[in-house]
């Protein structure tokens, strides 16, 4: 583009916007690939939709946990600068104010959360407890500078004073970051406050004439020894004009604290410990809302729900990393799934059913599920179903009404079952409620040999026990609609009845075996040893069971008779394909990535991902017009230990010129060679990156090869 200028210089020119390229619709995106293109705007709405809600609801379960929490420890950053702001006097209350407030936060090893629960803390302590609040990570503080430097530019954004801000920044230059500066800041800023002027954020913090500064050291393991013992130090003698209040973020133990820190240097600390909630309660909470409710249409199958429990409890324990699975999830399903546009709720799947085209109604045709439903059906309800679309639509809307039915009595029945075997010895079915879905959803769980260790154990609880089980499951059916689980709950209602009677007759044989024994006469140790044999031997002959070993009995048929009606696995139900995600393969592709592998594959062969039909060859075919980088890799491959960078070269210049010989007229021998040898630096240089190959000082024109294998 030519300018009128006559000067030489650096030129701007913006875009026009009216070439600008439109950017794409992501619905576009959705189905791409594949033929069935049909509803693929509905079902990335209905995707969306879903996800929002879920998405919701887990942000809400966050707030919940996080609130208990947070208000403990806003009354204790609160209680610590009460001192502060009272100028006490007294003896004691100034020995304990030159010890800094420091709340222990312990989190957990799930550090990938940890982001979002100091997001979800500093603004609770802006809004309730001081508008300064600063947050530092170990890499940002190497040494005690840059951690002074950090602290005072967030002390500078956090100011309240929207006015001065720029002043500020200004200030921040010219004033070398020190904590005299800082005290000297604060002392100013707090002077300058005015309670009645509106400012950025006019919160409850505001009754505080000298709100305290709240530091919180997000990775507090992994921050410098000697920078920890520097500031604390210094942080402790200016105490009294800059009240500082410490919260440290451990992903271990306490104990870290007492190693880091000397005894001189942590007895200038006032330590209080808080502690997070177990974020394996948390996945249970997450699972239960989220998949053990009909609240949401959609279901993981049992390898899907496997691989991503596994890759929580094996690898980070992050919660917030399981809800992405679980997003993923739900994505893969409406995109690879024509029919998951019918994965909604019942009264709007019904409308969506009754404009189906005829595509859609034969991929219902086409679902296993369906098939072995229609096998079942009578001859000519077989041809109506196969044949007549409006038939299929009637019978499809019933069939999703059964499968609604079915997920209700489903998770009801779960945790009734759950009740008894989370409190059996040794957990044979698990004790989270997650063991036992995933049991229930692989297999009959009556058919396994844990469900028959369960049952065995379950016959031999004691009244007490079998009654609190029996009362929790009462409570859980209760709220049921159906009518089923309603006579269900009426009649674990009689059998609760049935123990108390029990009880009663047992309490008046009591008393008459007592007015009995009132008129007997005493019996010497020899007499009464026998009769208790004779009684034992009778019993054992016998056989015969008592009134609660009878109903205990009932109670164990009445659970296995609801286990075995209920729990049957999803794969029986027919139009499971619907709702259920099965491609664990695909999942577990895309969560645990091999790089090395795919990287290898990139190289080895680029038309894997590029698609490109010219980059096709034979195994042990060098295609000329390949990437360079893939070029190289390949020449690579079949060198030693060393590599001669010559004769590498050569061999790199023969492959490519083998595609340029016809462009050899354009430019002159010795610019083409140039031009192939920067190509091959460039190459080489990102193998290296790569970490295929380094330099060696044993040979200077030679560099050494990193993998072998093939990847």
């Amino acid at each position: 583009m030519a300018t009128s200028s006559v000067s030489k210089g650096c030129f701007v020119f913006k875009p026009n916007l009216k070439k600008r390229k439109t950017s794409v619709p992501i619905e576009e995106y959705f189905n791409k690939g594949k033929n069935e293109s049909e509803d693929s705007k509905l079902r990335f709405e209905t995707y969306q939709l879903i996800w929002q809600q879920m998405k919701s609801e887990t942000e809400q379960l966050q707030e919940e946990f996080n609130k208990n929490l947070f208000d403990s420890l806003i009354r204790f950053l609160q209680k610590s600068h009460s001192g502060f702001q009272k100028n006490s006097r007294d003896w004691g209350c100034q020995i304990k104010h030159r010890e800094i407030p420091t709340a222990a936060l312990i989190l957990g090893v799930n550090v990938t959360d940890h982001d979002l629960t100091f997001r979800s803390l500093t603004e609770a302590l802006q809004n309730n407890v001081t508008p300064y609040v600063v947050s530092l990570q170990a890499r940002d503080c190497p040494d005690m500078k840059h951690f002074l430097q950090k602290v005072f530019s967030q002390l500078m954004d956090c100011h309240v004073d929207v006015e001065s801000k720029e002043q500020e920044k200004d200030i921040q230059k010219k004033i070398h970051c020190s904590m005299d500066s800082l005290s000297s800041w604060y002392m100013n800023v707090t002077q300058k406050m005015d309670p009645g002027k509106p400012g950025k954020k006019r919160t409850s913090s505001s009754q505080w004439q000298s709100p305290p500064v709240v530091l919180i050291l997000k990775d507090m393991e992994s921050f410098t020894t000697k920078v920890l013992q520097d500031f604390i130090i210094i942080s402790s003698q200016h105490l009294h004009e800059f009240p500082l209040i410490l919260i440290f973020g451990i992903a271990t133990s306490p104990i870290i604290i007492h190693r880091l820190l000397p005894h001189a240097v942590s007895s200038l600390l006032c330590i209080e410990i808080f502690q997070s909630l177990s974020c394996k309660e948390h996945l249970t909470t997450v699972l239960d809302k989220l998949l053990l409710t009909t609240q949401f249409p959609f279901k993981l199958s049992e390898k899907v729900l496997q691989i991503l429990i596994s890759i929580f409890l094996y690898y980070d324990f992050s919660i917030q990393n399981f809800i992405k699975g679980l997003q993923l999830s739900l994505l893969e399903h409406f995109y690879s799934q024509p029919l998951s546009v019918l994965c909604c709720n019942l009264p709007e799947a019904k409308g969506r059913i009754n404009f189906l085209s005829d595509n859609q109604c034969e991929n219902i045709r086409r679902l296993p599920s369906f098939r072995r439903y229609v096998e079942k059906q009578a001859a000519e309800k077989q041809v109506a179903l196969l044949t007549s679309d409006r038939f299929l639509k009637e019978e499809t809307q019933s069939l999703l009404e059964n499968l609604q039915v079915y997920h209700t009595n489903y998770f009801l029945i779960l945790r009734c079952l759950h009740q008894f075997t989370s409190s059996l010895p040794k957990y044979p079915l698990g004790r989270q409620i997650r063991e036992l879905y995933c049991t229930c959803l692989e297999k009959n769980v009556w058919d396994s040999e844990e469900y028959a260790s369960a049952l065995q154990l379950l016959r031999m609880l004691a009244k007490d026990e079998l009654m609190t089980i029996l009362q929790k499951c009462f409570n859980i059916l209760k709220s049921s609609s159906e009518k089923q689980l309603g006579s269900s709950a009426k009649r674990i209602e009689e059998l609760l009845a049935q123990f108390q009677s029990l009880d009663a007759e047992a309490k008046e044989e009591e008393d008459t075996s007592e007015s009995q024994s009132k008129g007997l006469q005493k019996t010497d140790l020899y007499h009464l040893q026998k009769s208790l044999l004779e009684m034992k031997e009778l019993r054992r002959t016998g056989k015969k069971q008592t009134k609660f070993e009878l109903l205990r009995e009932k109670v164990a048929n009445f659970i296995d008779g609801l286990v075995r009606e209920h729990l049957l696995p999803p794969e029986t139900q027919p139009l499971h394909e619907v709702v259920y995600f099965t491609a664990a393969h695909t999942l577990h592709e895309h969560l645990n990535a091999a790089p090395r592998i795919a990287l290898h594959t990139a190289l080895n062969n680029p038309y894997y991902y590029l698609k490109n039909e010219a980059l096709k060859s034979e195994e042990g075919c060098i295609p000329s017009v390949a990437p360079d980088i893939c070029i190289a890799y390949k020449l690579h491959l079949e060198c030693s230990r060393l590599i001669n960078l010559v004769d590498w070269s050569e061999a790199f210049a023969t492959v490519v010129t083998a595609a340029e010989k016809m462009d050899a007229s354009s430019v002159t021998s010795e610019e083409r060679n140039e031009i192939i040898h920067a190509r091959f630096i460039r190459a080489v240089s990102e193998l290296e990156l790569l970490g295929f190959v380094k330099p060696t000082k044993r040979k200077a024109d030679h560099v050494a090869r990193l993998t072998w294998g093939g990847c």
